[in-house]
C-alpha cells in the first residue's frame, strides 16, 4: 500500500509522512553542526506505524513500504531499480539479463562478488528457491498459510512456466507466452529478493516452510536473520521488541558500498506531535515535518527541510463485495455512484489547505509528479470537484433525498470510512470528505484505526467488516515498477483489496504485458490509464509530497533516496563529527 503500495500498503501502501531528508531550506550551519548522539541515525517512522514483517517476501496482510524498508537493509535484490526506473546492475545480484526474441526466456547471470555474511556465495540455488516461494505464495490456494502481497504483479504466477538453475551463477526463467520484456524484467524479475536457501529451507515441504516463515517473519532477532547479504544486520541487543525502536548495524561482510554510520535506528512515533517534539529535542535526526505543523518549521533550527514525491498515487479503497455491510457492494458497483462520490472530494481544497499548496490532483493511477515516462499529459480529469453535479447525477439515476440521505428502494447512500489514526492532516481530510459528500446526500461515518490494523483488515477475507478505507496514503509502485495495474485492479490480484472486477480492465491490463513496438506499448498503457480514470476502481485522492527534516550534521539522505522504489539507503549516509 503504501507498499505498497499500499500496502502495502504500501501498502504498499504509502503514508503521508515517510521519512527522508534533504537539502534545501535552512536552519543551522551544516559546516559546524555536530551530532549529539555520535555516528548514529535516528529515523522517525510515521505515526502509529510499526514494521511487522522482516522476511523479503511479504504477506498480503503486511504489504507495506515500511516493511520493505526494513528487509531492504538486510537483503540485496536480484535487480536494483534505479531512480529513473532503469536497472542498476552494479547494485544488483544480477550482472546481466538476456532475453530471447519473443520475450519468453530470460537468462540471468549473477555477479560472483556477492556473499552471505557467513562467507558463502550467493548462488542460483538461492535465487531459484526464493522464486519458488514467490510462485507458491502467489497461487491463491486456500490451503496456503499466507499469500504474497504482490500476487498478480509481473505475471505471478500464471505466466511463469519454470525457474531453473544453470550452474551456480545462472538462472533461466521461462514464460508460457511472449511478453513485454521491459514489463517482465521490472515487475517480474525485480520482485525476487533472494534469501539464503541453506538457512531458510528447513522443512522440505512448502506449506510447513511457509508456516515457519510466518512464525519468524516478525522476529528479526531470530538466528535465521543473522545470515544476510545486505548493507546492514538487525541488532536485537539494541532494539526494543515492544514496538519502540528497531536497530541495524553495518554488515562488515557486505560486498557493496559499506556504511560509514555506526548504527541506524527506526523509532516508533505515537503521534505527529510527538515526532515533532522529538525533532526539536534531537531525539531523532532523520524525520518528517507533519503537514499540520508546517507553519512551525522555523522551530527546527538545526534541521534542513525538503519535499519529495514518490512514484505512486493516493486513493480510498471501496469494497465491491456482496458481503460488504449495508449492501454497499451493490451500491458502489455502479460507475455513476463512484463518479458522484469522486465529485464530492475537494482535492484542490485539500492541497491548498492541508498541504500548503504542495500536491497534485489525482484522477488516474499515474499522477503528474514525480515526472515519469508513463504519465499521460493528454488525459483529462473526468470528475472535477462539483458536489451539486454529483447530487444531480444521483438524482438522474433514480435516487431521491430522504431525511437528508440519498435513497433508492431499500438502498441508502450511507457508509463508514475507516481511516488511519495519529495524523492530523488525515483526520482533517476525512472530515472534509464527510462534509462535502453530505451536500450530495451521502452520509459518511468516520472511524479511526492504527495503520497496521487497517492494512491487515482491508481485504476481501474481511469483506463483511468494512465499506471504505483510507490508510492515510495510497500505493507506491513497488514492486510493480512498470505501472500496469496488474497487482491493483486485475481480478484476483493480491493488492486488489476492494475486489474490483471488469473484463475490460483485465483485458487492457493484459495488453500492457504483450510485446510490441515502443508506440504500441505506449498506446496500450494510455488506454489502460484512460479506462481506469473513467471507471473509478478506487476513489482518487490528491498525491502529495513528504515534508522532510534532517539534522544538519547528517548528509546523503535525500541524494541517495530512490523515489521509484520509495527506499532509503543509509549505507550512503554520513554523519559530520
Amino acid at each position: 500500500m503504501q507498499h505498497r503500495s499500499v500496502i502495502a500498503l504500501t501498502s504498499a501502501i504509502v503514508g503521508s509522512s515517510l521519512i527522508l531528508a534533504g537539502c534545501g531550506a535552512a536552519g543551522g550551519s551544516a559546516a559546524t553542526a555536530k551530532s549529539p548522539v555520535g555516528n548514529v541515525a535516528l529515523v522517525a517512522l510515521p505515526a502509529q506505524v510499526s514494521p511487522n514483517w522482516f522476511f523479503p517476501i511479504q504477506s498480503s496482510t503486511a504489504f507495506s513500504v515500511y516493511d520493505s524498508q526494513m528487509n531492504s537493509l538486510m537483503y540485496v535484490p536480484l535487480l536494483h531499480v534505479s531512480k529513473t526506473d532503469g536497472i542498476n546492475y552494479h547494485r544488483s545480484l544480477a550482472s546481466n539479463v538476456s532475453v530471447n526474441s519473443n520475450g519468453t526466456v530470460y537468462t540471468i547471470t549473477l555477479h560472483k562478488k556477492w556473499h552471505w555474511s557467513n562467507g558463502k556465495p550467493v548462488t542460483s540455488r538461492d535465487v531459484v528457491w526464493t522464486a519458488k516461494l514467490l510462485l507458491a505464495t502467489s497461487s491463491g490456494s486456500s490451503s496456503l498459510p499466507w499469500g504474497y502481497g504482490g500476487a498478480g504483479i509481473g505475471g505471478l504466477p500464471t505466466r511463469w512456466q519454470s525457474v531453473k538453475a544453470d550452474g551456480p551463477y545462472k538462472v533461466i526463467v521461462t514464460l508460457n507466452k511472449p511478453s513485454n520484456r521491459q514489463w517482465f524484467i521490472h515487475n517480474g524479475l525485480a520482485q525476487i529478493v533472494p534469501v539464503p536457501k541453506s538457512v531458510w529451507d528447513i522443512h522440505k515441504n512448502m506449506n510447513n516452510e511457509l508456516r515457519f516463515i510466518k512464525a519468524e517473519a516478525n522476529n528479526p532477532g531470530a538466528k535465521y536473520y543473522n545470515v544476510v547479504d545486505g548493507a546492514f544486520k538487525f541488532d536485537a541487543a539494541q532494539s526494543k521488541t515492544n514496538n519502540q525502536y528497531w536497530a541495524f548495524v553495518p554488515n562488515s561482510a557486505y560486498d557493496g558500498h559499506k556504511a560509514s554510520i555506526k548504527k541506524v535506528v527506526y523509532v516508533y512515533e505515537s503521534s505527529n506531535s510527538s515526532e515533532f517534539g522529538a525533532l526539536k529535542g534531537n531525539k531523532i535526526n532523520v524525520g518528517y515535518l507533519p503537514f499540520s505543523l508546517y507553519n512551525s518549521r522555523a522551530q527546527l533550527t538545526g534541521d534542513r527541510f525538503s519535499t519529495t514525491y514518490a512514484f505512486g498515487f493516493n486513493y480510498l479503497v471501496v469494497n465491491f463485495s456482496h458481503q460488504a455491510p449495508g449492501n454497499f457492494g451493490k451500491i458502489i458497483g455502479s460507475q455513476y455512484v463512484r463518479k458522484a462520490l469522486e465529485m464530492g472530494i475537494n482535492q484542490k481544497g485539500m492541497v491548498n489547505t492541508f498541504y500548503h499548496g504542495h500536491g497534485v490532483t489525482g484522477f488516474s493511477p499515474i499522477p503528474a509528479k514525480p515526472q515519469t515516462q508513463f504519465f499521460d499529459a493528454g488525459l483529462k480529469n473526468p470528475a472535477l470537484y462539483n458536489p451539486a453535479a454529483g447530487k444531480k447525477l444521483l438524482l438522474q439515476h433514480g435516487w431521491t433525498m430522504h431525511h437528508g440521505v440519498m435513497t433508492k428502494g431499500n438502498l441508502k447512500l450511507s457508509f463508514t470510512l475507516d481511516y488511519a489514526s495519529g495524523v492530523t492532516a488525515v483526520t482533517n481530510q476525512v472530515q472534509l470528505i464527510k462534509q462535502d459528500l453530505a451536500k450530495e446526500g451521502v452520509q459518511v461515518h468516520l472511524e479511526s484505526q492504527p495503520f497496521d490494523t487497517l492494512i491487515a483488515n482491508t481485504n476481501q477475507s474481511n469483506a463483511k467488516k468494512w465499506q471504505v478505507v483510507w490508510w492515510g496514503g495510497g500505493w507506491t509502485y513497488q514492486p510493480d515498477f512498470y505501472p500496469t495495474g496488474g497487482g491493483l485492479f486485475a481480478k484476483g490480484s493480491a493488492a486488489n483489496y476492494g475486489g474490483y472486477h471488469s473484463r475490460t480492465m483485465d483485458s487492457l491490463i493484459q495488453s500492457t504485458y504483450e510485446p510490441g513496438s515502443a508506440t504500441q506499448i505506449r498506446s496500450r498503457m494510455n488506454r489502460y490509464l484512460g479506462y481506469a480514470a473513467s471507471q473509478f476502481p478506487v476513489l482518487w485522492m490528491p498525491w502529495t509530497p513528504t515534508f522532510n527534516e534532517t539534522a544538519n550534521y547528517i548528509h546523503g539522505v535525500n541524494s541517495s533516496y530512490n523515489p521509484i522504489t520509495f527506499m532509503q539507503y543509509p549505507n550512503y549516509w554520513t554523519v559530520h563529527q
